[in-house]
C-alpha cells in the first residue's frame, strides 16, 4: 500500500530474570524428548513454533503456563522445566515486552486432538535443537535461546543434544 511502511521490531535475548514492570506476553519452552534428544516444534500447515503461550491469571508460575500450554496444544506431558530468560521486544508506538523462553523434558506423548484454543491440531516435528532455529524463522535471538537450552539440558539432565536422532514427525 502506498504510504505504509514497516516499522522494525526489535528482539533482544537475555539470560536473566524478567525485570519487575516488564510484562510477559508468552511463555514458549524448547522441550525435549529424553530419548532422543530431539526438540518438539509445532507444526501449523507450514508454520513453526515452539509449544506455549500467554500466562493466565490462574497459572501459579511461568512454568505452570508453559505445562497447561504444552499439554493443550501438543498433548505432551511435561516433566520438568526450567527458565532460560527473556527476549525483550521493542515495538514502535508499545511498551516494551517480554517473552520468556524455558526448557524442559517431555514426560509422554498423548494422542494428538485439536487445541482448545482456536481448535488446530498441530503436527509434532521433533527435530535437532541446533536445527530449531532455522526451522522456526527467529533469527539470532533464537540461536542463542537454542545454545542456552542445550547447555541447560546438558547440565540438568545429562542430555546429548549435540546427537539426536534425525528429524521426523511424532504424530
Amino acid at each position: 500500500m502506498p504510504g505504509v511502511t514497516a516499522e522494525a521490531v526489535e528482539y533482544f535475548w537475555h539470560e536473566a530474570p524478567v525485570p519487575g514492570g516488564l510484562e510477559v506476553t508468552q511463555v514458549y519452552g524448547f522441550l525435549l524428548c529424553p530419548r532422543t534428544a530431539r526438540v518438539l516444534i509445532q507444526d501449523d500447515d507450514g508454520k513453526f513454533n515452539l509449544p506455549g503461550g500467554t500466562p493466565e491469571p490462574f497459572d501459579a508460575d511461568l512454568t505452570d503456563t508453559l505445562v497447561r500450554e504444552a499439554f493443550e496444544e501438543s498433548q505432551v506431558v511435561v516433566s520438568d522445566a526450567v527458565y532460560l530468560g527473556y527476549q525483550e521486544v521493542n515495538r514502535p508506538h508499545r511498551e516494551p515486552y517480554a517473552q520468556v523462553r524455558m526448557v524442559g523434558l517431555i514426560g509422554s506423548f498423548k494422542e494428538r486432538r485439536p487445541d482448545p484454543d482456536g481448535g488446530r491440531t498441530y503436527r509434532r516435528l521433533m527435530t535437532p535443537l541446533a536445527a530449531a532455529p532455522g526451522v522456526l524463522g527467529w533469527g539470532e535471538p533464537a540461536v542463542a535461546q537454542a545454545k542456552a537450552a542445550a547447555l541447560t539440558a546438558e547440565q540438568r539432565w545429562d542430555l546429548q543434544v549435540a546427537s539426536p536422532e534425525p528429524s521426523g514427525y511424532v504424530d
